[in-house]
């Protein structure tokens, strides 16, 4: 079975030692680092499988490593924040992240998150998806629109291609967290909501218009 290769940059030294061992113990790689701009030059001249970046960092925040990995990579990214407010979880998405664990965490969450992203990214490419002039091409693992390309982050992607592979059927928040994020916890749905909201904002209004909440139950995409 093929180890698969994780960047930890978090500065508090128990729990980077113990998030550390228990991914070692699940069997992975693990690199670690304390600081922000040693984590970020890792992070850009290595390669990995997934990046768990803390937010609060000495010398680079993580959502400033974020924004850096992003311009370069594709890498999923993971933040681990002490915040949970609406606006921290929008500032991640806009810096690039793919999810988040608030601490303090149960490690058996944080492992869940980690292999649903990473099942995600291996997931089989179908066709592409088309609607009107708004294309997504899954091999490239790119979207665009009248030629012109959106840039998402992975999550954003496949929140975008669960609704138009299951166009005109209302999907609940239950449902989406389930197959778009890939785990049962105990996350609040309301997390769906962030990311729509988000998603809503970099399509163009003529898509954005097509994802339409269904007071009470969730999300339908209707075309």
């Amino acid at each position: 079975m093929l180890k698969r290769h994780i960047l930890l940059i978090e500065d508090e030294i128990n729990i980077a030692k113990f998030v550390e061992l228990e991914l070692k113990h699940e069997n992975f790689f693990v690199t670690v680092s304390h600081d922000g701009r040693e984590g970020a030059e890792l992070a850009l001249s290595n390669e990995y499988d997934l990046m768990l970046i803390d937010v609060m960092l000495p010398n680079l925040n993580g959502l400033e490593i974020c924004r850096r990995i992003r311009r370069r990579k594709e890498t999923p990214i993971i933040l681990i924040t002490a915040r949970d407010a609406i606006i921290d979880r929008v500032s991640g998405l806009e810096a690039g992240a793919d999810d988040y664990v608030v601490k303090p965490f149960a490690i058996e969450e944080l492992l869940a998150r980690i292999r649903a992203i990473l099942r995600r990214v291996e997931r089989p490419i179908i066709n592409d998806l088309t609607i009107n002039h708004f294309t997504i091409d899954q091999k490239a693992h790119q979207v665009f629109y009248l030629d012109k390309e959106i840039l998402l982050t992975k999550t954003e992607y496949d929140l975008l291609v669960f609704f138009m592979e299951n166009n005109n059927i209302v999907l609940t928040r239950d449902v989406i967290l389930e197959k778009v994020w890939g785990y049962e916890t105990e996350v609040e749905t309301n997390v769906v909501d962030v990311y729509i909201r988000h998603l809503r904002k970099k399509l163009p209004e003529e898509i954005a218009s097509l994802i339409e909440t269904v007071r009470g139950v969730g999300y339908v995409m209707r075309t």
